[in-house]
């Protein structure tokens, strides 16, 4: 005889039908909203976008033009911050990934003196805020003269990734089955190649969320580089920053320059999505 359900049950078997599918495809679309108002914005001309909203181009698709983008390509301020943030974010994350890997794999599988201390120390780093070191680090870089360079700005993001790196790759690294690693040991290889040959292969899917991880926080920052770069170095988040105060005269400006800096971050994050969310998963699991 089948076991009466309660009615929190039935009332779960129902909403996790057909009704939640349409409720998450809602919840979807309003979120696709502001990307999509943003994109239709940089493809509208100044007068038009201060005579209506964006919604308009629906009725009126003739309002559609590329000359904002046009105009933002000699905007020199734009299109050097957009070359800064590529100068930051790239570098920035391969660094976190390059040590983080190494530094993962050491405190997984390598003995040595103090090995679970040092790990507590990395771990009690993630709780540190980034508010509190800005202005000794900030006092730091002008003292060895990199402060204001896209230099500094690279080295602030790489210092406060690496902790999350470690501890993420280490609890990934440490599910690989010992045997794996001591077959390999046994044929010869060493620590390096056991790393570069049978660890990172591996280690795939945890190596590429925290690259999206990176990556993603790195581009959109605007605390760290507001702080540490200058007008030469500065990212597109700053630059946007600065074109805001003059909203009412650069709105064809700072429109397509907003979208082209939000649209960056998600292709990537939409493309890596799936290696995004295994790796995750898999290095929260230890």
């Amino acid at each position: 005889m089948k076991a009466k359900q309660s009615l929190g049950s039935r009332l779960a078997e129902k909403v996790s039908g057909g009704l939640l599918r349409v409720f998450l495809i809602v919840v979807g679309l309003f979120w696709l909203v502001p990307t999509i108002g943003l994109l239709l914005s940089s493809l509208r001309a100044p007068e038009d976008i201060s005579a209506s909203g964006w919604w308009k181009v629906f009725t009126e698709p003739s309002q559609i033009t590329f000359d904002s983008y046009a105009k933002l390509l000699e905007n020199e301020d734009i299109t050097g911050s957009l070359l800064n943030t590529v100068w930051i974010t790239v570098p920035a994350t391969l660094l976190v990934v390059i040590i983080g890997s190494l530094a993962g794999y050491a405190f997984a599988w390598m003995e040595f003196p103090g090995r679970d201390w040092w790990f507590l120390g990395v771990v009690g780093l993630l709780v540190v805020p980034v508010q509190v070191a800005l202005i000794p680090i900030a006092e730091l870089f002008g003292g060895i003269g990199i402060f204001g360079s896209v230099i500094g700005v690279v080295l602030f993001h790489v210092g406060f990734g690496l902790p999350f790196a470690v501890f993420l790759l280490r609890n990934f690294f440490a599910e690989i089955p010992r045997e794996l690693l001591e077959a390999a040991r046994l044929d010869g290889a060493g620590e390096l190649r056991l790393f570069f040959r049978v660890v990172m292969p591996l280690g795939g899917p945890a190596i590429a969320a925290l690259g999206i991880f990176q990556f993603l926080w790195v581009w959109n920052d605007m605390l760290v580089a507001l702080i540490f770069s200058d007008s030469g170095s500065q990212p597109i988040t700053v630059a946007l920053q600065t074109q805001v105060r003059q909203f009412g005269n650069n709105i064809d400006v700072l429109a397509p320059g907003a979208f082209i800096s939000m649209v960056v971050p998600l292709a990537v994050f939409f493309a890596f999505q799936r290696q995004f969310v295994s790796g995750v998963m898999a290095g929260a699991v230890k």
